[in-house]
């Protein structure tokens, strides 16, 4: 079998963990990124276990520096890169009026910049591959609400940055898309609902049953859920697909 290398972000808990373990039936190799602690260590477990190779790098991708090393480590220990998925990165979700110029830079660092940073940096080995980059928003890119402006400011951020990417991509022969999930349970949506549940008097039942129905959806995503489609997106059943933003959300948001 053919050597091939996924670098995956936010690669310890929720969305990013699930990623990885998924690629890890297509892929011999999965770079996982993140700032370290047992989440990561068990991803690598369960990427092992599914067959293949993982590396752990525990950077932040903040630091400017973080992208020299992940492409560093990479090739040296890969020789390639055949797919980059940038999921790291959390936004605080706090009220426009109220977040403060440091919470902005903090959330433009980590989860835009930090992308854009490591996705130049690897391009080079992406365009020799001719491998794929997907990017990570949200449904707060469409819907933006003052409560959590940074969110949906950010996200909007990178689908306009993915575009701009696969526009180059075109002409160098990477495939770039972006997946916008919408309410997937991961630790940090579980832990923003029993806040939400402690804040409004309720139990943790009564506050999930509240998010949904002002979110017009039936139940919560699954990680695994997301991961699939990310698997699709590296896929070479997806080659003809770039430029778009994957909406996956329950029916929150309705759009073509």
């Amino acid at each position: 079998m053919t050597q091939t290398a996924a670098i995956v972000t936010g690669a310890s808990s929720g969305i990013g963990a699930a990623s990885a373990i998924r690629l890890a039936k297509d892929f011999t190799a999965i770079v996982l990124v993140a700032r370290g602690g047992e989440g990561q260590a068990r991803t690598a477990e369960a990427v092992r276990a599914a067959g293949a190779e993982p590396l752990i790098l525990e950077v932040d991708l903040a630091a400017a520096d973080a992208p020299d090393q992940v492409v560093a480590a990479t090739l040296d220990r890969f020789g390639r890169i055949d797919a980059l998925l940038n999921i790291a990165g959390a936004v605080v979700g706090q009220d426009l009026f109220q977040m403060s110029d440091a919470l902005w830079d903090e959330g433009m660092s980590l989860k835009f910049h930090g992308a854009r940073r490591l996705t130049i940096r690897a391009w080079d080995a992406l365009k020799a591959a001719g491998g794929c980059v997907v990017f990570t928003s949200g449904n707060a890119a469409e819907t933006p609400k003052p409560g959590a402006a940074a969110v949906g400011a950010i996200n909007a951020a990178i689908e306009a940055l993915a575009k701009a990417f696969a526009e180059r991509g075109v002409v160098d022969g990477v495939q770039v898309n972006t997946v916008s999930p919408g309410a997937v349970m991961t630790g940090r949506r579980l832990a923003m609902l029993q806040k939400a549940a402690e804040a409004r008097g309720v139990s943790l039942d009564a506050a999930k049953s509240q998010f949904l129905a002002g979110a017009g959806v039936a139940r919560f995503g699954e990680p695994s859920e997301i991961a699939e489609l990310m698997a699709f997106l590296a896929s070479p059943k997806a080659r003809w697909l770039t430029g778009s933003v994957l909406r996956m959300d329950g029916g929150e948001v309705k759009s073509v």
